[in-house]
């Protein structure tokens, strides 16, 4: 019986460690009266617009969930967008992590488009995401957690030889089309790929690089 009680504390303890740390919420925490055309079930941060759902995956455990967000208002946003960042242990329950991928150098200074990310050999983290620079041509940058032993990875950091891949004259890459990269893959001969969108006058591709 000894043992059953210290478990049921034990339980209690660790989840209100994790709803006083991180901010645990479900969808109907917030008020229909507040929010009467709120999501009841799906994932919806807390406040402001959110577009695209960028780089899930599951991390030592942790459910990740990044997206397009605005971090100023309600709208499709007029000054740079950035990443909200969410985990869940259970994809019902979700805790907002900091904002990540804000403008920190030339290649992201406009905003931080859509892209994904990838677990490296070694089972290291990675984000490939679309930077837009101020003269707004869309450019592949790459991040990496600032401390990958946080299950949760609040911080990220924006490798310093951004960006990765940039449209120039030799590769004749249109330079307001060339976005959003795919989760990479490996290959047998020691290289990994991946797919970026793009177009040519009306014309949609996608570049395999």
């Amino acid at each position: 019986m000894v043992l059953v009680y210290l478990i049921k504390v034990l339980i209690i303890l660790v989840f209100s460690y994790f709803l006083f740390m991180y901010g645990v919420f479900s969808q109907s925490d917030l008020h229909p009266d507040d929010q009467p055309y709120r999501t009841a079930y799906h994932f919806q941060p807390i406040k402001n617009w959110m577009n695209d759902p960028c780089g899930p995956m599951i991390y030592k455990g942790i459910y990740h969930l990044f997206y397009q967000y605005n971090p100023i208002g309600n709208g499709s946003p007029n000054g740079p967008r950035v990443w909200g960042h969410s985990t869940s242990l259970d994809l019902i329950n979700w805790a907002p992590q900091p904002l990540t991928l804000q403008p920190q150098m030339e290649s992201n200074m406009n905003s931080s488009f859509t892209g994904s990310t990838t677990i490296l050999n070694g089972s290291k983290p990675t984000i490939l995401f679309t930077g837009i620079t101020p003269n707004n041509e869309q450019v592949q940058d790459l991040a990496y957690p600032k401390d990958p032993l946080d299950p949760f990875l609040k911080e990220w950091i924006l490798a310093p030889q951004n960006p990765l891949m940039y449209p120039d004259p030799q590769n004749n890459i249109e330079p307001t089309s060339f976005r959003d990269p795919t989760t990479a893959w490996f290959l047998p001969d020691g290289n990994w790929r991946v797919i970026i969108g793009s177009k040519k006058e009306k014309s949609g591709f996608s570049f395999i690089i």
